[in-house]
């Protein structure tokens, strides 16, 4: 039973492929739930244009909630734990790696309660600051992120423990539950835009279900629902592993100092690539109504893909690379870097012509925003799909260097991001509003995805060969693109039926300039 999602290598496809695969298929499921989550709120406050200012209050008052956990428990800290608890379980044995992951979870509930509740007192001033959350809102608006704020740290609170479980069954090789925890997340924020915040009940059919007529707050209870049950689905497999808690802290503790000295340069990595969203929504509120929210929703479409391809690949490929490194491995330490490479490279480039190209008339009908949010948010989606390719990079190199426990480039290159990030958005959203927010993000970004790579190249005693890949994935784009232009064109029948088409038609011509790298795909991890 243990071993039931442990999978091993196979001649057809290798372990860290099926899991790559796997942890695809359950963010599919957890973006396809988050999309409909979205199209729900979208439905519900994105016409009237009060309620759409709710909404952008409700997407600015995640901010801070997000940074926190990002750098307590979320981002931070899990990255910078995954390579201790793999050594733990490798070199040691699996009680100590438990009391490890007691000692670092106890850690980081007591001080992300502690900064909520900090934040919490300060929330007015937070989101009021000229340099602070939404400093473009009007009086009634920063009331409202105020009060959505503070209710969102609880769910913080409770993702510090939850986040750190995630983790913990990473480091052990199984996947399936933190994968799955996502998905509950979204089923509880569904909850929320379902049954909590409709204002004239709940229509099923002919009939009229009385609903408690929470309005946007609703939104922030299933928010902390989803919470719950995100560690809720965890809890079995820390069991079933043998994990018991234990009332430790101990920073003398040599695996918690261990930890630390990671966690340090990773929180200053994971604050920068926060700091993005908050300068993003701090120039956007200050632009026409719906900037935050078209923003917000343009990054969360652009993130499907980047999850399904980025983010699996990443996750699955950490503590592979951790192992390797433990065992000092080297040789296949660089090629199952550099095949993760190929790969992304040849998932990233054609995903972003091709949904650049055929997606507005879905995003037009699906969300049902007014005219005029609903171009912004177009406009502002094709900016960030191109962006796939270096965050889908930036998943793999930055985990790749904190694999060899090294945390200091990542964090120069992150910080060389932010700086990018801010000169270049400042420079951009006023002759180009929103679009240009959404411009500086792609080019930042996709800098330090370079930056990454040139670091890796140079630390390689054989370089990395890349070139044949990128030119025949950058040619098969291109016809890809242009294939779903000429039926979009061409086609006689509904928008909606074309634009699937033809997206379906650009993915046929590009296939065969990327198949080599799709045989790859199917080998991730083994050496050749």
């Amino acid at each position: 039973m243990g071993d039931l999602f442990r999978f091993q290598p196979s001649p057809i496809m290798s372990r860290l492929t099926k899991t790559s695969l796997m942890l695809a298929f359950f963010f599919a499921l957890d973006k396809g739930l988050a999309i409909l989550r979205q199209i729900l709120i979208s439905r519900e406050f994105g016409k009237n244009p009060v309620l759409l200012a709710q909404l952008d209050a409700f997407n600015a008052a995640n901010n801070l909630p997000d940074l926190l956990f990002a750098l307590i428990s979320g981002g931070a800290l899990g990255i910078a734990f995954i390579p201790v608890l793999t050594e733990y379980l490798t070199q040691k044995d699996r009680a100590s790696a438990w009391e490890l992951l007691s000692r670092i979870a106890n850690l980081a509930f007591v001080v992300t309660a502690g900064l909520a509740v900090i934040i919490a007192l300060l929330a007015r001033s937070l989101v009021g600051w000229e340099l602070g959350v939404a400093p473009g809102f009007n009086a009634a608006q920063q009331t409202l992120v105020v009060d959505l704020m503070r209710l969102n740290l609880i769910a913080t609170i409770i993702f510090s423990i939850s986040g750190l479980a995630m983790s913990g069954l990473q480091a052990d090789q199984h996947f399936l539950l933190p994968a799955l925890a996502p998905v509950m997340y979204n089923i509880g924020q569904i909850i929320g835009v379902l049954f909590l915040a409709p204002q004239h009940g709940i229509r099923l059919g002919s009939l009229q279900i009385p609903a408690p007529g929470m309005g946007i707050y609703g939104l922030v209870y299933g928010v902390i629902i989803g919470a719950i049950l995100h560690l809720a689905i965890q809890i079995p497999g820390l069991f079933r592993y043998g994990y018991r808690w234990a009332p430790v802290l101990g920073l003398d503790n040599p695996g918690v100092k261990q930890v630390l000295r990671l966690l340090g340069p990773r929180l200053f990595t994971m604050s920068f690539i926060q700091f993005t969203f908050l300068a993003r929504d701090n120039l956007a509120s200050r632009l026409e109504p719906g900037a935050v929210t078209a923003l917000t929703y343009g990054w969360m479409i652009m993130q499907v893909p980047e999850t399904l391809i980025g983010t699996a690949i990443g996750t699955a490929i950490l503590p592979t690379l951790s192992e390797q490194v433990a065992r000092k491995d080297w040789a296949a330490f660089r090629d199952t870097f550099e095949r993760a490479i190929r790969v992304l490279l040849m998932l990233t480039v054609p995903t972003a012509v091709i949904l650049a190209s055929g997606t507005g008339p879905w995003i037009e009908r699906v969300f049902g925003f007014n005219p005029q949010t609903s171009d912004l948010l177009i406009q502002v989606t094709r900016v960030y799909l191109f962006g796939i390719i270096g965050h889908s990079i930036i998943e793999v190199a930055a985990r790749a260097f904190y694999a060899q426990q090294e945390a200091r480039l990542p964090l120069i290159a992150s910080g060389l991001n932010a700086l990018a990030y801010l000169v270049l958005g400042i420079l951009f959203f006023q002759p180009w509003g929103t679009v240009g927010i959404s411009l500086a993000n792609t080019l930042a970004f996709s800098g330090e995805a370079l930056l990454l790579l040139y670091w890796h190249n140079r630390r390689m005693r054989q370089p990395f060969n890349l070139r044949s890949s990128l030119l025949r994935t950058v040619l098969g784009s291109i016809l890809a693109g242009g294939c779903v232009l000429l039926v979009l064109h061409v086609l006689p029948v509904p928008i909606l039926v074309s634009s699937l088409i033809a997206m379906v038609a650009g993915l046929v011509v590009c296939l065969p300039w990327v198949w080599l790298e799709t045989r790859t795909l199917l080998h991730l991890g083994n050496q050749e």
